[in-house]
């Protein structure tokens, strides 16, 4: 049976990532700038340790990488400044070829990275970003590795600053986007930026990657609480629609692949991989000694006064309600997995205390069924 779990939720795992979707987006600057350590610090440490890629085409200077719901292009064995006809060719090339590709295929943005305290902005790094904009890539400057001292920015990077948006250049916010990506052991100057770098990116990025970005990004926790809480919302709906005619409390499987794609979606948005997530739904749920119409009941005797439900049915009040109560417990698990509060010793996950989290957020959130009026107290 809990191969039969596994199987089931396995399939839903795949589903929902394929509906995700990626977000691609487009690193560029000269050598050296630190566009590497902000890819790290932003995506997590396993996206810069596979590098980028492959390249686009056989003699092209363009490499296109996927991670999961990410998609980094980027440059390599050309240099801006150097190499500029070629650059500016192969993007738009390559630009032009994805528009012709599902929006999940698209390039959706740009991080133009400068450091800052090379005081240089060359025409050559203006003519790129006018490139991008002009194929309606929105490009957001990034000064990279930018001082802090009591909450003012290096003289330096404000001069290139001032100078760049003199420039009136296509670039999100009319303003570089100041950051240090990660602390700095031996000066103690702090990270900062990234909260501020990654909200501008869904600002400008289609609705349609937002999980995407929301689940490959590792910076703003509540950009994946929104989507996490925002596919709960329509796992709902989509219960009280299948309950929308009452049905039979034994027929009530119906509503296990939908609520199974919502605990899928949730772990990916929290980068929980599938066979932890599997480990964390069956110390969390009895789905995992369950078969269809065994598995449905097994979930719906966890609300309070299932037993007594009337007629032994269910409506699209206790579908969504119980729907609802399910995902928000589930994301309470995933949150804190994601946060390394759910493992024992050596690193083992503390099953009991993920059933107990798993039962108290339920429990607290879980609709209260009516009584039969016709049954005794």
């Amino acid at each position: 049976m809990t191969q039969f779990f596994t199987e089931s939720f396995r399939s839903e795992f795949d589903k929902q990532s394929g509906l995700m979707g990626r977000f691609n987006l487009g690193v560029f600057g000269k050598t050296g700038v630190g566009k590497s350590t902000l890819i790290n610090a932003v995506f997590g440490e396993e996206v810069a340790a596979t590098g980028v890629g492959a390249p686009i085409t056989k003699d092209s200077h363009l490499y296109v990488g996927v991670h999961g719901s990410l998609g980094l292009i980027d440059t390599r064995g050309i240099e801006i400044g150097r190499d500029d006809k070629a650059l500016v060719k192969e993007i738009k090339q390559f630009v032009s070829n994805q528009r012709k590709l599902p929006v999940a295929d698209q390039m959706h943005a740009a991080w133009y990275c400068v450091r800052a305290l090379d005081r240089r902005f060359e025409e050559a790094e203006a003519e790129l970003i006018r490139t991008l904009a002009d194929l309606d890539v929105p490009v957001i400057l990034v000064f990279t590795q930018v001082p802090v001292r009591d909450g003012q920015f290096h003289p330096d990077a404000l001069a290139l600053a001032a100078h760049v948006e003199s420039l009136n250049l296509p670039i999100v916010a009319g303003r570089p986007f100041m950051t240090y990506a990660m602390r700095d052991q031996f000066t103690g100057q702090p990270a900062y930026g990234l909260m501020e770098l990654v909200n501008a990116t869904f600002l400008v990025v289609p609705d349609a990657v937002h999980a995407a970005l929301a689940t490959a990004q590792r910076v703003d926790l509540d950009a994946k609480a929104r989507q996490a809480n925002k596919h709960i919302a329509a796992s709902v709906a989509g219960a009280a629609t299948a309950a929308a005619v009452p049905i039979p409390f034994s027929s009530a499987a119906i509503l296990v692949p939908l609520q199974l794609g919502m605990m899928a979606r949730i772990a990916q948005l929290y980068n929980v991989p599938f066979d932890r997530a599997a480990i964390l739904a069956v110390a969390s749920t009895s789905l995992a000694t369950a078969t269809g119409r065994q598995a449905a009941t097994s979930l719906l005797e966890l609300i309070p006064g299932a037993g007594q439900i009337a007629g032994g049915v269910i409506n699209a009040s206790v579908a969504s309600g119980f729907t609802l109560a399910m995902g928000q417990a589930w994301l309470a698990v995933c949150q804190r997995a994601a946060a390394g509060k759910l493992d024992g010793i050596n690193g083992v996950l503390d099953s009991a205390a993920v059933k107990r989290l798993f039962d108290e957020e339920l429990r607290k959130r879980a609709p209260r069924v009516r009584r039969d009026e016709t049954q005794t107290p």
